[in-house]
């Protein structure tokens, strides 16, 4: 008897433990959403929108050939120094490189023999109009001497030119190179003590302004209907995650490009931060209007259980469903829903998962 008794009472103890464990894997349906825990979340209401399409394309951002400089010599010499490097920002003016050249002595001796030359023509000319007053030279004689006076008065000013265009210093003697605009050294071709020719083809310097850059989306046969100019685009790189640059397409090509057998369109991006260089690859989003509205959604309040889709629904603190819809359409952001959700209804869109394990029969 006393075993007996021992025994239920065991049991009494034992069983209201299973049982609650049991119950503690079960879903509560009647699940109500504490004052504490919903100020963790966060909602957002359906609603209509004009459905796109998101189209991926891949590209790489360039500078804009309008605003890239390329700086050859104009003259033979030998670098006696440089003063800026690749990727340095440069004003326009500043020096970049000095030049010794046999071409700056000449140019200086040219000079100077005009500049002789020149006092000599202007004694001759004020004797002649000397003469020309007291009635012994003629009119033609005059004008002769003011003539070979203006010719080499024409001739010291494209001298001075010259000098003026190589930056000629005559402190050092040497030719500057100098900036012809502001913006960023992409390029950079030469060094001090390299000897450089009047006739090469390399530049000294490239110097592109990157305040406004191209990025160049690679358009494939199988898209080219797809494509249009004008259509927005969401541009994202590997080097800044999580940022998205916003454009539109300016231009599409209508020639093949014969190496990569794409089409280029051009996304002209104004860039002051220079966040985009030249070189960077990039993925974008070409959003495409399908002419209809459906409702829609951000992509991050979706829940993906069993293969299936589903938000969840808030009506009330204790009024909360774990709703299954259907997908019309997507883009990089936002998913379409042709089934399972109603224009207004407001859906919880952070935490939600917590709360979809804790109510989904």
């Amino acid at each position: 008897m006393i075993k007996y008794l021992s025994f239920i009472a065991l049991s009494s103890v034992i069983l209201p433990a299973c049982t609650h464990s049991v119950a503690e894997e079960k879903h509560d349906d009647n699940y109500c959403l504490e004052a504490a825990f919903k100020k963790n979340l966060e909602f957002v209401t359906a609603t209509k929108q004009p459905v796109t399409q998101s189209i991926h394309l891949t590209g790489t951002v360039e500078a804009n050939p309008d605003k890239v400089i390329s700086m050859k010599s104009l003259f033979s010499g030998v670098v006696t120094n440089t003063y800026f490097a690749i990727g340095d920002k440069v004003t326009k003016g500043q020096i970049l490189a000095e030049i010794s050249s046999t071409e700056y002595s000449s140019l200086n001796a040219e000079l100077k023999s005009i500049e002789s030359q020149m006092n000599v023509a202007a004694a001759k000319l004020k004797a002649v109009e000397a003469m020309f007053k007291d009635g012994i030279a003629s009119n033609r004689e005059l004008q002769e001497a003011q003539s070979e006076l203006d010719i080499l008065q024409a001739e010291k000013a494209k001298t001075q030119s010259n000098r003026n265009l190589y930056s000629a210093n005559n402190a050092k003697q040497v030719f500057q190179v100098k900036a012809p605009a502001t913006g960023i050294i992409t390029q950079k071709d030469i060094a001090t003590g390299m000897q450089i020719q009047a006739d090469s083809n390399d530049p000294m310097f490239t110097i592109a302004n990157l305040d406004e850059v191209w990025v160049m989306a690679n358009v494939y046969a199988s898209n080219l209907e797809n494509i249009q100019t004008g259509m927005p685009v969401e541009i994202t790189t590997v080097s800044y995650p999580g940022e998205v640059f916003h454009g539109n397409i300016s231009v599409m090509s209508q020639i093949l490009d014969e190496s990569s057998k794409v089409l280029k369109a051009r996304i002209v991006m104004q860039n002051a931060d220079r966040k985009l260089k030249p070189g960077m690859l990039a993925d974008i989003m070409v959003s495409k209007a399908q002419g209809t509205t459906a409702i829609a959604v951000p992509t991050a309040e979706l829940i993906f259980s069993d293969n299936e889709n589903y938000v969840v629904v808030y009506k009330n603190d204790c009024d909360i469903e774990a709703r299954k819809i259907t997908i019309l359409a997507q883009n990089s952001s936002q998913v379409f829903v042709s089934e399972g959700l109603a224009e207004h209804e407001k859906i919880i869109s952070k935490n939600q998962l917590l709360i979809f394990n804790r109510i989904k029969r």
